[in-house]
């Protein structure tokens, strides 16, 4: 059985710096794209940032500048450096990784819990 499971989140002031992890474990055979989205209290979940298995990322113009993804393939976990962070930027993070599990022959995008942030003084 695959799952997600993110830790880091917590509460810090506005400007602080949070680093969210999120580590894929079970059966798997393959991790694709990882990426980390957020949804704060009456809003949508959005795009935070997106990394493939090469190292390429992307992030919505939004996030760009205060927000680092990056992951560690050897022990498949995704990181989310987040610095000058803001009251607006409370939300539960999750994370989302396309995986091939060792019993299937294509790739299912699978959801960690989610980790709560919030900015506040």
């Amino acid at each position: 059985q695959v799952q997600l499971v993110e830790s880091g989140g917590g509460l810090v002031q506005p400007g602080g710096s949070l680093r969210l992890s999120c580590a894929a474990s079970g059966s798997i055979f393959s991790i694709n794209a990882m990426s980390w989205y957020r949804q704060a209290p009456g809003k949508q979940r959005e795009l935070v940032s997106t990394i493939t298995s090469g190292g390429s990322t992307n992030y919505p113009d939004s996030m760009k500048g205060r927000f680092t993804i990056y992951r560690d393939n050897a022990k498949n976990t995704v990181y989310l450096q987040m610095n000058s962070l803001r009251p607006e930027d409370t939300a539960v993070y999750y994370c989302n990784a396309n995986i091939r599990a060792a019993s299937r022959n294509y790739f299912a995008p699978y959801w960690g819990q989610g980790t709560q942030v919030t900015v506040s003084s």
